[in-house]
């Protein structure tokens, strides 16, 4: 299994900046992508960023530009840079650790943390 732990989230201004984190604990995927997804009320949960173990990154269309992920292999920890952030970005932000090898295909989850942009 694996564990993981977010934080960072909060309430921030338009135009203002937050910096998630997830920590992965357990039995890590030798091969894997982290990233976040989120979910607002009423809406399905959608990707917003992913990383692959080679640093491979995907943006979701709506944050390109304003928000980075990254990641520390050593601490198997991601990273979501949330710059110049807008009220349609309010949601529940989810960490997500999708094992790739060993097969089959599995997504690890989260317990999620309330980014809301509001002023």
């Amino acid at each position: 299994q694996v564990q993981l732990v977010e934080s960072g989230g909060g309430l921030v201004q338009p135009g203002g900046s937050l910096r998630l984190s997830c920590a992965a604990s357990g039995a890590i995927p030798l091969i894997n992508a982290m990233g976040w997804y989120r979910q607002a009320p009423g809406n399905q949960r959608e990707l917003v960023a992913s990383i692959s173990n080679g640093g491979t990154t995907n943006y979701r269309d709506s944050v390109k530009g304003r928000f980075t992920i990254s990641r520390d292999n050593a601490k198997n920890t991601v990273y979501l840079q949330m710059n110049s952030l807008k009220p349609e970005d309010t949601a529940v932000y989810y960490c997500n650790v999708k094992r790739l090898w060993p097969t089959p295909p599995y997504d690890y989850w989260g317990q999620g943390t309330q980014v809301t942009v509001s002023s």
